[in-house]
């Protein structure tokens, strides 16, 4: 069946059905998103190096989300998966970096603001893209301002409000050597299984830790305005990022420092503090869930479901039994390979395994050599290219941009860091073929086109970035 066009009148329609409640009652809701940030770094994680006092704060005062997942590792779908609650697959060019949001797909922000909240953002919001060429007359994430301050002073007395605080940290670039001059220490850091361990490595980590703390510094700000004005306890704060770590075989890729994200969210007034959730939950969930606990209108064709019923439970650990797995994405990324060509992915993630699966094993993961434009300009990426043939590197250089099988498997019960592809030993035939199935039925069950073979081809869609067919509109 194909996707459903909304239009934007019926859209506008069915968002003035629900009857609201008292507004003030309603939650304040703050969204805090970083810029490129995996799971691991934060506090509240355990990681002994970065300082995230905000974060582990919300995780506090609040619930931490151990398994939480972006719908794809790269910004613009991501952002818009988090904007429709819709698998980014159902977005047209949306799937795309540096794409746009086609206009009739409805977003969160335009739903909460019909049912009367101050919405807005600072900072990063949906893209990179063109919104324009979509439809639309302004950011999906709301209208822009400066700062919250700025933001806040244009909400009217008594209105709830929404707000988007998008940072642009800890994307690259970064200041080399800002880590080390901060005070912190490179024999702290845990380098990653699929990184060498080596001090060029561990410098360029800390400087990425610099910027999540320069973003959890903005977050905390913001925090304590709240507080003071009274106004923190009836917030629903929710803090996470947009895609892993911008790192060799991290950022653009389906594992897991690609698509696992630090995820915490507090509401004094309603959430039982101090608990970590274990269930699977997908970046598509929070629209719903900011939508339910304002008593808004639905998202047409959300693809997620409100995160409430966990959040309003007083329990740890897994809660849910039908949250055993997500599913994972990716079309183009960068036009780094021949003729625009992406590399579509998509990737089943259990609590047992990682299944991924490789439509086109030809073509180069990373882009096309010799600069692998999917990855990241870096010292980490530059220390991989100059020492790809030294025995002791080559490895993870192979990681990182030597050509994929059709199918990867990842067995955590073997091994848990994902760098050990057991595809091709005949013990695990029949898990593979398992995880293959259901990854088949979940995808048509989700509509995503190249499981209904519809021929979307994802490769043709403008471009809007830096060399793109097409100008870049802010």
């Amino acid at each position: 069946m194909p996707l459903r066009a909304v239009s934007r009148r019926t859209f506008l329609v069915s968002a003035a059905a629900p009857a609201l409640p008292a507004a003030d009652k309603r939650p304040n809701i703050l969204f805090a998103i970083s810029d490129d940030q995996s799971f691991a770094h934060t506090g509240a994680s355990g990681d002994p190096v970065v300082r995230t006092p905000a974060f582990d704060r919300v995780a506090a005062d609040g619930v931490r989300f151990s398994h939480a997942f972006c719908s794809s590792p790269s910004c613009t779908p991501s952002r818009g998966a988090i904007l429709s609650g819709q698998h980014c697959f159902r977005l047209r060019e949306g799937a795309n970096l540096w794409s746009t949001l086609p206009a009739d797909i409805p977003v969160y922000t335009d739903l909460l603001e019909q049912a009367g909240y101050h919405v807005g953002f600072s900072g990063k919001g949906w893209g990179p893209g063109n919104f324009k060429a979509g439809g639309r007359s302004r950011n999906p994430a709301g209208e822009s301002y400066e700062s919250f301050e700025a933001f806040d002073r244009a909400r009217g007395a008594g209105q709830p409000f929404c707000f988007w605080l998008g940072g642009h940290d800890p994307h690259r670039p970064y200041e080399q050597g800002s880590g080390l001059r901060a005070g912190l220490r490179l024999d702290d850091v845990t380098v990653p299984q699929f990184l060498p361990d080596k001090a060029e490595i561990r410098s360029d980590m800390l400087d990425y830790f610099f910027e999540i703390e320069r973003f959890d510094r903005s977050l905390l700000a913001i925090l304590e305005r709240l507080e003071r004005s009274g106004r923190l306890d009836n917030t629903l704060v929710v803090v996470t990022s947009d895609n892993g770590m911008p790192f060799p075989r991290a950022k653009t890729n389906l594992y897991d420092y690609g698509t696992r994200m630090p995820l915490a969210m507090s509401w004094p007034a309603r959430i039982r503090p101090g608990r970590v959730i274990d269930d699977f939950v997908s970046h598509t969930d929070l629209g719903p869930t900011f939508l339910a606990a304002a008593g808004a209108a639905t998202l047409p064709d959300a693809t997620g479901r409100s995160l409430l019923p966990l959040l309003d439970s007083a329990r740890s650990g897994r809660i849910d039994p039908a949250r055993d797995h997500v599913i994972l994405a990716r079309e183009r990324h960068t036009l780094r390979r021949k003729g625009g060509a992406g590399y579509p992915m998509r990737a089943l993630r259990t609590y047992e395994s990682l299944y991924v699966r490789n439509y086109e094993p030809d073509r180069e993961p990373a882009g096309d050599a010799p600069d692998f434009g999917d990855i990241d300009a870096s010292p980490s990426k530059q220390y991989l290219l100059d020492r790809a043939k030294m025995l002791d590197v080559r490895r993870y250089y192979e990681l990182a941009c030597a050509r994929r099988p059709a199918e990867e498997f990842y067995d955590h019960a073997f091994a848990s860091d994902q760098t050990q592809d057991v595809a091709d030993r005949p013990q695990y035939a029949h898990a593979i073929k398992s995880n293959s199935n259901r990854l088949n039925d979940l995808l048509v069950a989700a509509r995503d086109p190249r499981a209904l073979g519809q021929g979307v081809d994802w490769d043709t869609f403008p471009y809007y970035g830096k060399g793109g067919r097409h100008l870049e509109t802010k």
